[in-house]
């Protein structure tokens, strides 16, 4: 099922990406030779109007194929015999219906489940920013100069940039109608830890282990699975998080048990103190409803979110911050619509659909902001030559163009194979 989703989705989008293009090709008198959803042998075809539509074998991507597009040709009817603001319409019309897809699927999502606004719920008694002014009820609006439309805006700000303890907070909130501004520092929490991360909530699976901590210290590895503390068995998260609340750490000793490749091995380790940040207070992650032109507003800030957080994303690998394992492709994709799906179906049809119309948001937004990049042989690296085109009023080489886009393209299908490979190492 998740597969079939995953084609569906896809097929929207590309397809919606591709009618961009070839809407516009035929605005400007393009002559489009093919219009296709899928890459290699053709399953359909009709020619009709002197395009032939196809449908072909593998559903992972298509083309708006225009006479001449990739040859020193200007005859009429061909790509480069349309005016250069014609041809950078064109060009530009795939990411930008993209983003009017998303929009309109936003505005769907937004009307059956509203937004989530950057509300505050609790500040703790004592901390830092209580004594800062914050209140319940406060609406954040800026925090670090980072502008809050969303409170996922907040939480992607707060993932991608790690709180220190020696920071100064800035953060402005709309209190009654009127901003208010806010400095604080971050408290200190002091907690002893064993040092692992979870592969996820419900399991006890090793998925990382934190640098220079006892657990690392003794010899466990990422995949380990822990099985029992103090001679509590543990077989899942909530027992782990119960003996956690029961039995909170200290710097007394622990006995661990865990396997490896069907093997238990024991370990006693102490656990170490560890100082983190504490902003001191919560913040609403849950959804209110809106109408009207409520709907539109928010419908916009959620493609305005995703195309930051894609944005944001690629400034962290750009700066060495994320890195090519933290890349997903078709085969990654697939299988988080297929963990989304499973995730979802436990709470009903609506959900289900909500869930796989934000992954379609998600992804026609992601497209949108990667192919205008200004990379060859993306659509953002062929406005990059027209626009110098319209700059100097003539084309560059048209030879030498075709071959920096072949070579970018070459390099992308590179890139595909080495995501595609630690998709596959992660999944299975």
């Amino acid at each position: 099922m998740k597969i079939i989703l995953a084609i569906i989705i896809f097929s929207a989008i590309i397809l919606i990406h591709e009618l961009g293009h070839f809407l516009l090709a035929k605005k400007n008198g393009i002559v489009v030779t093919e219009f296709s959803l899928g890459m290699g042998p053709r399953l359909l075809s009709t020619v009709k109007g002197g395009t032939r539509y196809s449908l072909k074998l593998l559903p992972l991507g298509g083309s708006c194929a225009m006479l001449g597009e990739d040859m020193d040709d200007d005859s009429p009817g061909t790509f480069h015999a349309a005016p250069v603001w014609g041809r950078i319409s064109v060009v530009a019309a795939g990411p930008i219906f993209n983003f009017i897809l998303a929009f309109v699927v936003a505005i769907i999502i937004v009307a059956l489940m509203g937004y989530d606004p950057a509300e505050v719920k609790n500040v703790q008694e004592g901390s830092s920013v209580e004594a800062a002014g914050l209140l319940e009820g406060d609406v954040i609006k800026e925090y670090q100069g980072y502008h809050i439309d969303l409170a996922r805006d907040l939480y992607l700000y707060m993932y991608l940039d790690d709180l220190k303890l020696d920071e100064t907070i800035h953060m402005t909130v709309e209190r009654d109608g009127k901003e208010v501004e806010l400095t604080f520092r971050p408290d200190e929490n002091v907690r002893y830890l064993l040092g692992f991360n979870r592969k996820d909530t419900k399991t006890m699976e090793v998925d990382s282990l934190i640098p220079g901590m006892p657990l690392e210290e003794v010899g466990v590895e990422p995949g380990d699975v822990i099985t029992s503390i103090n001679g509590v068995q543990i077989s899942n998260g909530d027992e782990y998080m119960d003996y956690i609340s029961e039995h909170p750490l200290s710097d007394e000793p622990v006995r661990i048990t865990y396997e490896r490749n069907g093997l238990e091995y024991e370990a006693e380790i102490i656990p170490r103190e560890y100082k983190s940040p504490s902003l001191g207070f919560s913040y609403n992650l849950a959804y209110t409803k809106t109408s009207g032109f409520g709907v539109l507003k928010y419908a916009a800030l959620e493609v305005k979110y995703l195309i930051r957080s894609t944005l944001l994303s690629l400034k962290e690998l750009v700066t060495g911050q994320l890195g090519v394992d933290d890349l997903s492709g078709p085969v990654g994709v697939v299988d988080a619509i297929g963990d989304t799906y499973e995730e979802s179906k436990s709470e009903g049809t609506l959900a289900v659909w909500v869930n796989m119309m934000y992954m379609a948001i998600l992804l026609s937004a992601n497209l949108g902001v990667m192919n205008l990049l200004p990379f060859p042989a993306l659509d953002g690296g062929r406005l990059v030559f027209l626009i110098v085109e319209a700059i100097r009023k003539k084309p560059v080489n048209r030879e030498v163009e075709g071959m920096i886009h072949f070579a970018g393209l070459m390099m992308l299908m590179l890139l595909m194979v080495v995501v595609m490979y630690h998709d596959i190492l992660r999944i299975f």
